[in-house]
């Protein structure tokens, strides 16, 4: 699994980028790939691991979990 910061995460709107640690490009992350009961969000500079998948317009965030 890949490891990475929380870039931005907008609540409202239920998305946001991950910084990957290995430099590659940002990864958009969707809410509904955020592991966890509950609310499903993320904070700022929040340490994530997830898998890198293919999306409609790009790399994606997939089974998102906090560090």
């Amino acid at each position: 699994m890949a490891q990475g910061t929380v870039k931005w995460f907008n609540s409202e709107k239920g998305f946001g980028f991950i910084a990957q640690d290995n430099g590659g490009a940002d990864v958009f992350v969707h809410y509904s790939e955020i592991q966890g009961q509950g609310f499903r969000t993320l904070e700022e500079n929040q340490r994530v691991e997830f898998e890198v998948g293919q999306g409609t317009k790009g790399p994606q965030a997939q089974n998102v979990r906090a560090v």
